[in-house]
């Protein structure tokens, strides 16, 4: 069928950029890891290395996002399984809003960004795709971040690997 968009062997508009690892994320449902443990769980029970934290507070800790917006996007959690903003605790929220501070210092001090989108996605339906575990997203913007890929090919380009990122970011954190 000559001209019949979208039939096999006939060109489309889109470019393609093959990028394998992201089948960890398709694999997992975008919501836990395969064998249904909470990875906001597990991580504090991994080396920092490993886990990707950057660091740990009494109630709360911060590590990167393992499918990042932009490099150096962090995440907040409690280190209690709760789901929802308004049932963690005093001492939680604090926390949280501390190291979301310490966070938003820290990336600007290291990575020089020119500004962040900070956010709480809560349950599945408001786009969060661990809802079971509450995280506070702190993610770092520069003014020429959003170039022709996002926008055309649904596609982030990240300059530095996440290992790399967050030894960064762990030297950079205040004792």
């Amino acid at each position: 069928m000559p001209g019949v968009s979208g039939a096999a062997g006939v060109p489309d508009a889109y470019q393609r950029l093959w990028v394998p690892h992201r089948m960890a994320y398709i694999q997992t449902n975008h919501l836990q890891e395969p064998d249904d443990s909470c990875p906001f769980c597990v991580a504090p029970t991994r080396s920092d290395e490993d886990a990707l934290i950057v660091a740990r507070g009494t109630h709360a800790y911060v590590l990167l996002n393992l499918f990042p917006y932009n490099s150096g996007h962090l995440l907040v959690c409690p280190y209690r399984h709760v789901s929802l903003y308004d049932d963690a605790t005093t001492d939680e929220v604090a926390e949280i809003a501390l190291l979301t501070q310490t966070a938003m210092r820290v990336l600007r001090a290291d990575s020089r960004c020119d500004g962040f989108n900070l956010g709480m996605n809560q349950g599945r339906i408001a786009g969060a795709g661990v809802a079971d575990h509450l995280h506070q997203h702190v993610v770092p913007r520069w003014d020429a971040d959003a170039n022709f890929f996002p926008i055309i090919a649904g596609t982030k380009a990240l300059p530095t690997l996440l290992g790399d990122t967050r030894a960064s970011l762990a030297a950079a954190w205040p004792a």
